[in-house]
Protein backbone atom coordinates (compact mmCIF):
# COMPACT_ATOMS: atom_id res chain seq x y z
CA UNK A 1 0.00 0.00 0.00
CA UNK A 2 0.86 3.69 -0.35
CA UNK A 3 2.84 5.05 2.74
CA UNK A 4 0.75 6.19 4.66
CA UNK A 5 3.26 8.98 6.68
CA UNK A 6 3.92 10.24 3.04
CA UNK A 7 0.10 11.19 2.54
CA UNK A 8 -0.57 12.24 5.97
CA UNK A 9 2.30 14.70 5.47
CA UNK A 10 1.14 15.98 2.61
CA UNK A 11 -2.29 17.44 4.36
CA UNK A 12 -0.32 18.68 6.86
CA UNK A 13 2.22 20.42 4.63
CA UNK A 14 -0.94 21.25 2.41
CA UNK A 15 -3.49 22.10 5.34
CA UNK A 16 -6.07 19.40 3.46
CA UNK A 17 -7.74 18.63 6.42
CA UNK A 18 -9.02 14.98 4.93
CA UNK A 19 -8.31 12.38 2.44
CA UNK A 20 -9.63 9.15 1.27
CA UNK A 21 -7.56 7.29 -0.84
CA UNK A 22 -8.36 3.68 -3.05
CA UNK A 23 -6.02 1.67 -5.18
CA UNK A 24 -7.59 -1.43 -7.28
CA UNK A 25 -4.66 -3.69 -8.51
CA UNK A 26 -4.35 -7.08 -9.69
CA UNK A 27 -7.55 -8.06 -8.14
CA UNK A 28 -6.99 -6.04 -4.95
CA UNK A 29 -8.86 -3.16 -3.21
CA UNK A 30 -6.78 -1.16 -0.78
CA UNK A 31 -9.15 1.47 0.91
CA UNK A 32 -8.14 4.09 3.83
CA UNK A 33 -9.13 7.33 4.82
CA UNK A 34 -6.84 9.97 6.33
CA UNK A 35 -7.68 13.33 8.60
CA UNK A 36 -11.11 15.30 8.88
CA UNK A 37 -14.04 15.10 7.73
CA UNK A 38 -14.73 18.83 8.65
CA UNK A 39 -12.61 21.07 10.60
CA UNK A 40 -15.55 22.77 12.79
CA UNK A 41 -16.91 19.61 13.32
CA UNK A 42 -14.65 16.54 13.07
CA UNK A 43 -15.52 12.86 12.34
CA UNK A 44 -12.35 10.36 10.82
CA UNK A 45 -12.44 10.31 7.48
CA UNK A 46 -13.12 6.44 6.79
CA UNK A 47 -13.40 4.52 3.21
CA UNK A 48 -16.83 5.14 3.58
CA UNK A 49 -17.11 8.54 3.71
CA UNK A 50 -19.12 10.08 1.01
CA UNK A 51 -17.25 13.43 -0.54
CA UNK A 52 -18.70 14.96 -3.54
CA UNK A 53 -16.85 13.88 -7.04
CA UNK A 54 -18.04 16.34 -8.95
CA UNK A 55 -17.13 16.21 -12.54
CA UNK A 56 -16.13 12.84 -12.25
CA UNK A 57 -20.27 12.34 -12.63
CA UNK A 58 -19.53 13.29 -16.76
CA UNK A 59 -18.55 9.63 -16.58
CA UNK A 60 -21.27 7.96 -15.19
CA UNK A 61 -24.11 9.72 -17.23
CA UNK A 62 -21.36 8.74 -20.49
CA UNK A 63 -22.46 5.23 -19.38
CA UNK A 64 -25.75 6.20 -19.06
CA UNK A 65 -25.58 7.02 -22.76
CA UNK A 66 -23.92 4.26 -23.91
CA UNK A 67 -26.33 2.09 -21.87
CA UNK A 68 -29.23 3.60 -23.81
CA UNK A 69 -27.31 3.49 -27.18
CA UNK A 70 -27.69 -0.76 -26.59
CA UNK A 71 -30.72 -0.30 -25.78
CA UNK A 72 -31.29 1.12 -28.89
CA UNK A 73 -32.97 4.23 -27.60
CA UNK A 74 -30.30 6.59 -29.06
CA UNK A 75 -27.34 7.52 -31.59
CA UNK A 76 -24.32 9.40 -30.53
CA UNK A 77 -24.75 10.76 -33.74
CA UNK A 78 -27.84 11.84 -34.06
CA UNK A 79 -28.80 15.16 -34.46
CA UNK A 80 -29.30 16.46 -30.51
CA UNK A 81 -33.01 18.03 -31.81
CA UNK A 82 -34.21 14.58 -32.68
CA UNK A 83 -34.57 14.06 -28.84
CA UNK A 84 -34.74 17.76 -27.71
CA UNK A 85 -36.72 19.52 -30.65
CA UNK A 86 -37.27 22.58 -28.00
CA UNK A 87 -33.47 23.06 -28.37
CA UNK A 88 -32.44 26.86 -29.89
CA UNK A 89 -28.87 27.70 -29.85
CA UNK A 90 -27.00 30.95 -30.64
CA UNK A 91 -25.37 29.50 -33.40
CA UNK A 92 -27.24 28.04 -36.10
CA UNK A 93 -25.10 25.23 -37.50
CA UNK A 94 -24.28 23.73 -33.71
CA UNK A 95 -28.37 23.83 -33.20
CA UNK A 96 -29.09 21.46 -36.72
CA UNK A 97 -25.74 19.11 -36.40
CA UNK A 98 -24.94 19.41 -32.56
CA UNK A 99 -24.78 15.48 -30.84
CA UNK A 100 -24.36 13.53 -27.98
CA UNK A 101 -21.11 12.88 -29.44
CA UNK A 102 -20.19 16.85 -29.31
CA UNK A 103 -21.47 16.91 -26.20
CA UNK A 104 -19.43 13.89 -24.32
CA UNK A 105 -16.32 15.09 -26.14
CA UNK A 106 -16.77 19.22 -25.15
CA UNK A 107 -16.81 20.07 -28.64
CA UNK A 108 -19.95 22.24 -28.83
CA UNK A 109 -18.04 25.54 -28.80
CA UNK A 110 -20.26 27.95 -26.50
CA UNK A 111 -19.97 29.30 -23.51
CA UNK A 112 -19.86 26.63 -20.97
CA UNK A 113 -19.22 27.21 -17.48
CA UNK A 114 -23.29 28.35 -16.58
CA UNK A 115 -24.39 27.61 -13.39
CA UNK A 116 -27.84 29.10 -13.45
CA UNK A 117 -30.12 28.29 -10.31
CA UNK A 118 -32.88 26.67 -12.00
CA UNK A 119 -34.63 25.41 -8.74
CA UNK A 120 -34.62 21.95 -7.20
CA UNK A 121 -38.00 20.57 -9.16
CA UNK A 122 -37.97 17.95 -11.26
CA UNK A 123 -38.36 20.76 -14.06
CA UNK A 124 -34.39 22.40 -13.45
CA UNK A 125 -33.44 20.72 -16.61
CA UNK A 126 -36.03 21.07 -18.75
CA UNK A 127 -35.47 24.97 -17.96
CA UNK A 128 -31.78 24.91 -17.79
CA UNK A 129 -31.72 23.94 -21.47
CA UNK A 130 -34.17 27.36 -22.49
CA UNK A 131 -31.41 28.84 -20.82
CA UNK A 132 -28.12 27.62 -22.45
CA UNK A 133 -29.93 28.72 -25.65
CA UNK A 134 -28.76 32.22 -24.93
CA UNK A 135 -25.09 31.54 -24.26
CA UNK A 136 -22.73 32.83 -26.52
CA UNK A 137 -21.28 30.34 -29.50
CA UNK A 138 -17.17 31.14 -28.29
CA UNK A 139 -15.45 28.84 -30.71
CA UNK A 140 -16.47 27.37 -34.23
CA UNK A 141 -18.93 24.47 -33.45
CA UNK A 142 -17.12 20.99 -33.05
CA UNK A 143 -13.66 22.20 -33.61
CA UNK A 144 -11.60 22.33 -30.71
CA UNK A 145 -12.38 20.77 -27.36
CA UNK A 146 -13.21 23.48 -24.55
CA UNK A 147 -14.40 21.93 -21.33
CA UNK A 148 -18.17 22.29 -21.15
CA UNK A 149 -20.53 21.64 -17.96
CA UNK A 150 -23.71 23.35 -19.76
CA UNK A 151 -23.21 20.67 -23.09
CA UNK A 152 -24.41 18.23 -20.13
CA UNK A 153 -26.99 19.36 -19.24
CA UNK A 154 -28.17 18.93 -22.13
CA UNK A 155 -27.40 15.04 -22.39
CA UNK A 156 -29.09 15.08 -18.99
CA UNK A 157 -32.16 16.24 -20.70
CA UNK A 158 -31.90 13.53 -23.18
CA UNK A 159 -31.44 11.08 -20.47
CA UNK A 160 -34.88 12.28 -18.77
CA UNK A 161 -36.92 12.38 -21.71
CA UNK A 162 -36.01 8.79 -23.55
CA UNK A 163 -36.40 7.30 -19.60
CA UNK A 164 -39.45 9.21 -18.78
CA UNK A 165 -38.06 9.93 -15.24
CA UNK A 166 -36.02 12.21 -13.45
CA UNK A 167 -32.81 12.28 -14.44
CA UNK A 168 -30.81 10.85 -11.23
CA UNK A 169 -33.42 8.80 -10.66
CA UNK A 170 -32.29 7.32 -14.62
CA UNK A 171 -28.91 7.03 -13.36
CA UNK A 172 -29.79 5.75 -10.22
CA UNK A 173 -31.14 2.62 -12.07
CA UNK A 174 -29.35 2.89 -15.05
CA UNK A 175 -26.01 2.39 -13.34
CA UNK A 176 -25.69 2.72 -9.49
CA UNK A 177 -28.59 0.07 -8.32
CA UNK A 178 -26.89 -2.80 -10.73
CA UNK A 179 -23.35 -1.89 -9.99
CA UNK A 180 -24.03 -2.18 -6.51
CA UNK A 181 -22.73 1.36 -5.65
CA UNK A 182 -25.09 1.96 -1.93
CA UNK A 183 -22.94 4.70 -1.29
CA UNK A 184 -23.27 7.08 -4.18
CA UNK A 185 -25.69 9.61 -4.22
CA UNK A 186 -27.05 13.20 -5.66
CA UNK A 187 -29.24 14.51 -3.11
CA UNK A 188 -28.06 16.26 -0.07
CA UNK A 189 -30.89 14.57 1.76
CA UNK A 190 -29.71 10.82 1.02
CA UNK A 191 -25.66 12.14 2.17
CA UNK A 192 -26.67 13.66 5.46
CA UNK A 193 -27.37 9.97 6.68
CA UNK A 194 -23.88 8.98 6.51
CA UNK A 195 -20.62 10.09 7.47
CA UNK A 196 -19.97 12.79 4.59
CA UNK A 197 -16.65 14.85 3.97
CA UNK A 198 -17.36 19.02 4.13
CA UNK A 199 -15.58 21.22 1.52
CA UNK A 200 -12.82 24.05 2.73
CA UNK A 201 -11.55 26.81 1.34
CA UNK A 202 -7.92 28.86 1.89
CA UNK A 203 -8.36 32.15 2.19
CA UNK A 204 -6.20 34.47 3.23
CA UNK A 205 -4.10 32.29 4.92
CA UNK A 206 -6.99 30.62 7.26
CA UNK A 207 -8.90 27.56 6.08
CA UNK A 208 -12.52 28.07 6.44
CA UNK A 209 -15.60 26.26 5.68
CA UNK A 210 -16.76 26.33 2.15
CA UNK A 211 -20.55 27.43 1.65
CA UNK A 212 -23.17 26.37 -0.29
CA UNK A 213 -22.48 22.29 0.10
CA UNK A 214 -24.81 21.66 -2.59
CA UNK A 215 -24.84 22.34 -6.26
CA UNK A 216 -27.57 23.53 -8.39
CA UNK A 217 -29.86 20.50 -9.37
CA UNK A 218 -29.32 21.64 -12.89
CA UNK A 219 -25.63 21.03 -12.30
CA UNK A 220 -26.15 17.45 -11.60
CA UNK A 221 -25.69 15.90 -14.97
CA UNK A 222 -22.41 18.00 -14.97
CA UNK A 223 -21.31 17.36 -11.53
CA UNK A 224 -23.56 16.12 -8.84
CA UNK A 225 -22.48 12.78 -7.17
CA UNK A 226 -22.02 12.02 -3.93
CA UNK A 227 -19.70 8.94 -3.20
CA UNK A 228 -16.92 6.89 -1.43
CA UNK A 229 -13.77 6.13 -2.78
CA UNK A 230 -14.40 2.40 -2.39
CA UNK A 231 -17.90 2.82 -4.56
CA UNK A 232 -15.52 4.67 -6.99
CA UNK A 233 -13.27 1.83 -7.17
CA UNK A 234 -16.07 -0.41 -7.81
CA UNK A 235 -17.23 2.17 -10.55
CA UNK A 236 -13.73 1.74 -12.31
CA UNK A 237 -13.51 -1.96 -11.93
CA UNK A 238 -16.48 -2.01 -14.40
CA UNK A 239 -14.95 0.23 -16.60
CA UNK A 240 -11.74 -1.31 -16.78
CA UNK A 241 -13.96 -4.61 -17.76
CA UNK A 242 -15.89 -6.78 -16.73
CA UNK A 243 -13.42 -9.57 -17.38
CA UNK A 244 -12.13 -8.48 -14.16
CA UNK A 245 -14.20 -7.08 -12.24
CA UNK A 246 -16.69 -9.84 -11.36
CA UNK A 247 -20.17 -7.92 -12.19
CA UNK A 248 -21.63 -6.32 -15.07
CA UNK A 249 -25.05 -4.26 -15.27
CA UNK A 250 -28.33 -6.34 -15.85
CA UNK A 251 -30.10 -6.90 -18.35
CA UNK A 252 -34.21 -5.76 -17.92
CA UNK A 253 -36.61 -3.68 -19.40
CA UNK A 254 -34.29 -0.88 -18.19
CA UNK A 255 -30.98 -1.96 -17.17
CA UNK A 256 -28.78 -2.77 -20.69
CA UNK A 257 -25.42 -4.57 -20.19
CA UNK A 258 -22.51 -2.69 -21.68
CA UNK A 259 -20.69 -4.75 -23.91
CA UNK A 260 -16.91 -4.91 -23.74
CA UNK A 261 -16.72 -2.78 -27.06
CA UNK A 262 -19.15 -0.11 -25.44
CA UNK A 263 -16.68 0.22 -22.47
CA UNK A 264 -13.53 0.60 -25.18
CA UNK A 265 -15.21 3.02 -27.35
CA UNK A 266 -15.95 5.15 -24.47
CA UNK A 267 -11.79 5.03 -23.80
CA UNK A 268 -11.15 6.11 -27.77
CA UNK A 269 -9.81 8.85 -29.18
CA UNK A 270 -12.31 11.80 -30.37
CA UNK A 271 -10.96 14.86 -30.40
CA UNK A 272 -7.58 15.96 -29.66
CA UNK A 273 -6.68 18.02 -26.24
CA UNK A 274 -3.58 19.00 -25.15
CA UNK A 275 -0.56 17.38 -27.66
CA UNK A 276 1.65 16.71 -24.54
CA UNK A 277 0.24 16.97 -20.95
CA UNK A 278 -2.19 15.79 -18.31
CA UNK A 279 -4.36 14.61 -21.18
CA UNK A 280 -4.00 14.22 -24.67
CA UNK A 281 -7.07 13.58 -26.59
CA UNK A 282 -10.94 13.16 -24.78
CA UNK A 283 -13.05 10.10 -25.49
CA UNK A 284 -16.66 9.62 -24.60
CA UNK A 285 -16.51 11.80 -21.55
CA UNK A 286 -13.26 10.27 -20.07
CA UNK A 287 -9.45 11.70 -20.78
CA UNK A 288 -6.45 9.95 -21.98
CA UNK A 289 -3.15 10.39 -21.92
CA UNK A 290 0.13 8.01 -22.90
CA UNK A 291 2.62 7.26 -20.10
CA UNK A 292 5.53 5.10 -20.20
CA UNK A 293 4.12 3.50 -23.67
CA UNK A 294 0.87 2.84 -21.05
CA UNK A 295 -2.90 4.15 -22.05
CA UNK A 296 -3.83 6.37 -18.84
CA UNK A 297 -8.03 7.11 -18.40
CA UNK A 298 -8.88 9.65 -15.74
CA UNK A 299 -11.38 12.52 -14.96
CA UNK A 300 -11.29 15.08 -12.21
CA UNK A 301 -13.52 16.64 -10.25
CA UNK A 302 -13.92 19.94 -8.71
CA UNK A 303 -16.90 21.28 -6.34
CA UNK A 304 -16.82 23.65 -3.35
CA UNK A 305 -13.66 23.40 -1.93
CA UNK A 306 -13.88 19.59 -2.66
CA UNK A 307 -11.61 17.89 -5.53
CA UNK A 308 -11.57 14.94 -6.77
CA UNK A 309 -9.66 12.44 -9.08
CA UNK A 310 -10.19 8.93 -10.75
CA UNK A 311 -7.33 7.26 -12.95
CA UNK A 312 -7.68 3.96 -14.82
CA UNK A 313 -4.75 2.28 -16.45
CA UNK A 314 -7.09 -0.85 -17.91
CA UNK A 315 -4.69 -2.99 -19.75
CA UNK A 316 -2.84 -2.94 -16.18
CA UNK A 317 -5.50 -4.00 -14.39
CA UNK A 318 -5.27 -0.89 -12.05
CA UNK A 319 -7.13 2.47 -10.86
CA UNK A 320 -6.75 4.73 -7.90
CA UNK A 321 -9.24 7.33 -6.87
CA UNK A 322 -8.44 10.69 -4.17
CA UNK A 323 -11.13 12.58 -2.92
CA UNK A 324 -10.28 15.34 -0.32
CA UNK A 325 -11.96 18.41 0.93
CA UNK A 326 -10.28 21.41 0.49
CA UNK A 327 -9.92 23.68 -2.76
CA UNK A 328 -5.90 23.05 -2.74
CA UNK A 329 -6.73 19.43 -2.98
CA UNK A 330 -5.32 18.67 -6.21
CA UNK A 331 -2.22 19.19 -4.84
CA UNK A 332 -2.82 15.95 -2.91
CA UNK A 333 -4.93 13.86 -5.58
CA UNK A 334 -1.72 14.42 -8.39
CA UNK A 335 0.60 13.46 -5.46
CA UNK A 336 -0.97 10.47 -4.52
CA UNK A 337 -2.18 9.31 -8.07
CA UNK A 338 1.47 9.88 -8.89
CA UNK A 339 2.44 7.94 -6.23
CA UNK A 340 0.07 4.84 -6.46
CA UNK A 341 1.44 4.86 -10.50
CA UNK A 342 5.12 4.84 -9.46
CA UNK A 343 4.16 2.58 -6.93
CA UNK A 344 2.47 -0.52 -8.22
CA UNK A 345 3.40 0.36 -11.89
CA UNK A 346 6.46 1.39 -12.54
CA UNK A 347 4.97 4.50 -14.37
CA UNK A 348 6.66 8.32 -13.72
CA UNK A 349 6.33 11.39 -15.81
CA UNK A 350 9.14 12.89 -16.37
CA UNK A 351 9.66 16.99 -16.99
CA UNK A 352 9.66 18.11 -20.71
CA UNK A 353 13.11 19.55 -22.24
CA UNK A 354 12.76 23.24 -21.82
CA UNK A 355 12.51 25.31 -24.97
CA UNK A 356 14.13 28.87 -25.44
CA UNK A 357 11.88 31.76 -26.07
CA UNK A 358 13.80 35.32 -26.46
CA UNK A 359 12.00 37.56 -24.64
CA UNK A 360 10.48 39.36 -27.77
CA UNK A 361 8.79 36.23 -28.68
CA UNK A 362 7.03 35.91 -25.43
CA UNK A 363 5.58 39.13 -25.77
CA UNK A 364 3.61 38.40 -28.48
CA UNK A 365 1.53 35.77 -25.69
CA UNK A 366 0.69 38.23 -23.39
CA UNK A 367 -2.51 39.71 -22.94
CA UNK A 368 -5.69 39.37 -21.50
CA UNK A 369 -7.48 36.01 -21.88
CA UNK A 370 -11.90 35.76 -21.11
CA UNK A 371 -14.18 33.39 -20.14
CA UNK A 372 -17.48 32.99 -17.58
CA UNK A 373 -15.95 32.59 -14.24
CA UNK A 374 -12.62 33.48 -14.49
CA UNK A 375 -10.08 35.47 -16.84
CA UNK A 376 -6.34 34.94 -17.65
CA UNK A 377 -3.46 37.71 -17.49
CA UNK A 378 -0.09 37.06 -19.26
CA UNK A 379 2.54 39.19 -18.70
CA UNK A 380 6.31 38.79 -19.37
CA UNK A 381 8.38 39.26 -16.18
CA UNK A 382 12.14 38.52 -16.12
CA UNK A 383 12.21 37.32 -18.85
CA UNK A 384 9.55 34.56 -18.58
CA UNK A 385 5.49 34.67 -18.85
CA UNK A 386 3.63 34.64 -15.49
CA UNK A 387 -0.09 33.54 -15.75
CA UNK A 388 -2.77 35.68 -12.84
CA UNK A 389 -5.69 33.84 -12.79
CA UNK A 390 -8.57 36.88 -11.63
CA UNK A 391 -11.57 34.86 -10.79
CA UNK A 392 -14.77 36.51 -11.49
CA UNK A 393 -17.08 34.30 -9.64
CA UNK A 394 -20.34 32.23 -10.79
CA UNK A 395 -19.86 28.41 -9.08
CA UNK A 396 -21.38 26.51 -7.81
CA UNK A 397 -24.10 29.03 -8.04
CA UNK A 398 -24.60 31.75 -10.96
CA UNK A 399 -24.25 34.52 -8.13
CA UNK A 400 -21.78 33.27 -6.12
CA UNK A 401 -18.70 35.30 -5.57
CA UNK A 402 -15.26 34.96 -6.66
CA UNK A 403 -12.98 32.35 -5.25
CA UNK A 404 -10.00 33.05 -3.35
CA UNK A 405 -7.32 34.66 -6.26
CA UNK A 406 -4.51 32.32 -6.82
CA UNK A 407 -0.88 32.97 -6.52
CA UNK A 408 0.38 34.03 -9.56
CA UNK A 409 2.15 30.98 -11.73
CA UNK A 410 5.18 31.07 -14.08
CA UNK A 411 4.95 29.21 -17.02
CA UNK A 412 7.83 27.36 -19.38
CA UNK A 413 7.95 26.69 -22.56
CA UNK A 414 8.39 22.79 -23.62
CA UNK A 415 7.29 23.20 -26.84
CA UNK A 416 6.00 25.30 -29.86
CA UNK A 417 3.03 27.43 -28.05
CA UNK A 418 2.86 25.21 -25.22
CA UNK A 419 4.01 25.52 -21.75
CA UNK A 420 4.00 24.09 -18.14
CA UNK A 421 3.35 25.75 -14.79
CA UNK A 422 7.03 25.83 -13.76
CA UNK A 423 6.03 26.25 -9.72
CA UNK A 424 3.68 26.72 -7.29
CA UNK A 425 0.07 25.18 -6.75
CA UNK A 426 -0.55 25.08 -10.34
CA UNK A 427 2.92 23.05 -10.66
CA UNK A 428 2.44 20.77 -13.98
CA UNK A 429 -0.65 22.37 -15.27
CA UNK A 430 -0.77 22.98 -19.07
CA UNK A 431 -1.34 26.49 -21.09
CA UNK A 432 -1.64 25.96 -25.21
CA UNK A 433 -1.67 29.11 -27.29
CA UNK A 434 -4.13 28.88 -30.35
CA UNK A 435 -3.04 31.24 -33.46
CA UNK A 436 -5.77 32.56 -36.09
CA UNK A 437 -5.34 32.70 -39.81
CA UNK A 438 -2.95 35.34 -39.38
CA UNK A 439 -0.67 33.41 -37.26
CA UNK A 440 -1.53 35.86 -34.32
CA UNK A 441 -2.10 34.31 -30.91
CA UNK A 442 -6.01 33.98 -30.17
CA UNK A 443 -6.63 32.14 -27.60
CA UNK A 444 -5.29 30.21 -24.58
CA UNK A 445 -6.48 26.80 -23.61
CA UNK A 446 -5.62 26.74 -19.76
CA UNK A 447 -7.92 24.30 -16.81
CA UNK A 448 -9.00 22.56 -20.02
CA UNK A 449 -10.99 26.01 -21.24
CA UNK A 450 -10.05 27.83 -24.44
CA UNK A 451 -10.45 31.47 -22.89
CA UNK A 452 -10.02 33.97 -26.49
CA UNK A 453 -7.57 36.73 -25.98
CA UNK A 454 -8.95 40.40 -26.28
CA UNK A 455 -8.40 42.78 -29.37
Amino acid sequence: MLDHDTIAALLEEHKVPGVAVGVWHAGQTQLSGFGVTSLPNPLPVTPETIFQVGSITKTFVATAVMALVEQGKVALDEPLRSYLPELTLQDATAQEQVTLRHLLNHSGGWAGDYFADCGRGDDALAEMVRRVGALPQLLPFGTLFSYNNAGFALVGRVIEKITDMPFERAVAELIFAPLGLDQTFFFAEDVMLQRFAVGHIQRDGQTEVASPWPIGRAANPAGGICSSVGDLLRYARFHIGKQNSGFRIQDSEVHAALSAESLALMRQPTIAADTIGSYEAVGLAWFLRTLNGVTLVNHGGATNGQIAALTLVPERDFAVAVLTNANNGGLITKAVADMALEHYLGIHEEEPATLAIDTAALDTYCGRYTSQIADIEVVSEAGRLIVKVQPKGGFPNEDSPPAPTPPPAPLRFFATDQAIVAEGPARGSRAVFGRDTAGDIAWLRFGGRVRLRNQ
